[in-house]
């Protein structure tokens, strides 16, 4: 049914929209808004944004579903919950209860792993992403390095279904999911893999993360790492030894403080050649070594 003449405009909902959002202390609001009416609407924010220049009229249902979406919004459900979605580099991925949410600043994580890919000698290299959430590591390499063999660790169960449901939504035939332990987990590849990828928690178990979307919608599980935050980079080191062949790389997210700690771990543990970079924002982001 076509929005009456007496229907808001999508400007105005638009506006209280964000007007709400930013009452509740939602960073961005004005994104937010347009990107939760962009769901309702079956568009994209360009589509919304268009649709509000020319006038176009809010339907009561739609206007509705988008009070009761901006609502949940305002208590921080993040709004990747809302919407069931997430982009990640090139792909979009589903997402919700029980799965980290990828972050913008894992793009340069799943670059450097992308680029040792691709330079890999084998017809067919070998990634593995430890610990691989929704899988957003896993099948950005899978589906921007195609010649490659790609597999994805998880121990959640949760997470898991997630990861195993978006390399099949995305349609990374390349993709292996596997349920399992990083210490033990594909055994049958040690020393075969051109490239190991991890981005573990690394948050201190005394480091409670500031923003309500983290503190009570990501796994926690998915957060910390210990009373450092690296106990599970410790693993990631090790199991990465395991795996890779010699001249393989390692590439792991962490905390924009723990760059020189990653190394030292690395490197105590044989790596070579440690080496911690910036993201986008010029925080320290990733580090990478290769096996001796």
């Amino acid at each position: 049914m076509a929005p009456s003449e007496s229907a808001p405009t999508i400007a105005l909902a638009l506006r209280a929209a964000t007007d709400r959002l930013a009452a509740a202390g939602v960073p961005d609001p004005g994104v937010d808004a347009e990107l939760l009416l962009a769901h309702v609407l079956g568009t994209s924010r360009g589509g919304v944004q268009a649709a509000g220049i020319r006038g176009d009229r809010l339907a009561a249902t739609d206007a509705a579903t988008l009070g009761d979406l901006v609502d949940r919004r305002a208590t921080r459900v993040p709004l990747q919950h809302l919407t069931g979605l997430a982009p990640f580099r090139q792909l979009v991925l589903q997402v919700g209860p029980g799965v980290f949410v990828p972050r913008p600043e894992t793009e340069i994580v799943a670059q450097f792993a992308i680029d040792s890919l691709s330079a890999a000698a084998s017809p067919t290299p070998i990634g593995v992403d430890l610990g691989t959430g929704s899988g957003a590591l896993a099948l950005a390499m899978a589906t921007e390095v195609p010649h490659a063999l790609v597999y994805g660790v998880e121990k959640s169960p949760d997470a898991f279904v997630w990861a195993r449901g978006n390399a099949e939504f995305v349609g990374a035939t390349n993709a292996r999911i596997v349920r399992g332990d990083l210490d033990t987990a594909l055994s049958e590849l040690d020393g075969t893999v051109d490239v190991v990828v991890s981005n573990p928690p690394y948050v201190p178990d005394d480091a409670i993360p500031r923003d309500p979307e983290v503190r009570f919608h990501d796994p926690e599980a998915a957060l910390y790492g210990g009373p450092d935050g690296l106990d599970v980079v410790r693993l990631v080191s090790r199991a990465g030894l395991r795996l890779a062949h010699t001249g393989g790389t390692i590439v792991i997210e962490h905390g924009e403080w723990q760059g020189e700690a990653v190394r030292d771990i690395l490197s105590a543990d044989g790596w070579r050649a440690a080496a911690t970079h910036p993201d986008l924002t010029r925080r320290d982001r990733a580090t990478t070594a290769l096996r001796p």
